[in-house]
């Protein structure tokens, strides 16, 4: 008879690397017995530590820890086999991505940046140049890693929670990420805003469909984007367009 438990998923939970703070938060835990005292530890919220508990759980698919309640020091918590399990395999695999990066040596960076698997077409490196908090959301200004005054501006709008896991600062090489579902294509008009999230550039491909045409563009700032236009847009190669993006659909990684 198969075993309906639940198993501890540890591919799942351990591989977007160690680059955030969840399983710092983990560890301190374990250490101290205490959610609240972990994310002082760590230097986050409390409630942005419960959310790294979550993500882990849900990406592990098992609980990792569990609430003591009563006791002398008035409750805490404790982890599960699970979460130890976790926390053995994060040790191993710290170990060895040190042993590899650093015979990559300079190759380093980019070998980080190609082991992140993800649906998302549009990647980027970047640097965090500014951080300006807005009530329970933080915009974190960005330019692409490539310096001069043409390289590529974005923004992305995320929680303050996220903000903090991440251990955002400016300066900080990240990897910027959107679907290329949330990019929007349009043929390129004088009175079209350019900025953040808007940027004017040229047609490199276009592949025609009933629910949208998808189109390849070279910025002008160098680097390569996919969207969308309307279907039968006619829009072809080497026409001028721009491209624009909601903030809130420019996701963030940390893979140094």
């Amino acid at each position: 008879m198969q075993d309906p438990s639940p198993s501890l998923s540890l591919a799942a939970a351990l591989d977007h690397g160690p680059a955030d703070k969840r399983i710092s938060i983990l560890r301190q835990i374990g250490a101290g017995g205490s959610i609240s005292e972990a994310a002082r530890t760590v230097g986050v919220s409390y409630k942005a530590a419960w959310q790294a508990l979550d993500t882990l759980t849900n990406l592990a698919g098992v609980p990792l820890v569990e609430r003591v309640v009563g006791g002398a020091g008035g409750g805490g918590a404790v982890l599960t086999p699970a979460g130890q399990a976790l926390l053995d395999a994060a040790q191993a695999m710290d170990a060895a991505r040190a042993d590899v990066l650093a015979r990559l040596s300079g190759q380093a960076p980019v070998a980080a940046r190609l082991a992140l698997r993800t649906s998302m077409r549009n990647q980027w490196p970047c640097v965090v140049e500014a951080l300006q908090v807005q009530g329970p959301l933080v915009r974190v200004q960005l330019r692409g890693a490539d310096a001069g005054a043409s390289a590529l501006r974005l923004a992305s709008r995320i929680t303050r929670e996220s903000a903090e896991l991440l251990g955002l600062v400016p300066g900080l090489p990240v990897l910027a990420l959107a679907k290329a579902t949330a990019v929007q294509v349009q043929p390129a008009r004088s009175t079209f805003p350019v900025g953040d999230n808007c940027w004017p550039a040229r047609v490199t491909r276009v592949a025609r469909g009933e629910a949208g045409d998808e189109v390849a563009a070279q910025l002008d700032a160098g680097v390569h984007m996919v969207g969308f236009a309307y279907a039968d847009s006619g829009l072809r190669a080497r026409a001028r367009v721009l491209l624009s993006l909601p903030e809130s659909a420019l996701a963030l990684a940390v893979v140094s």
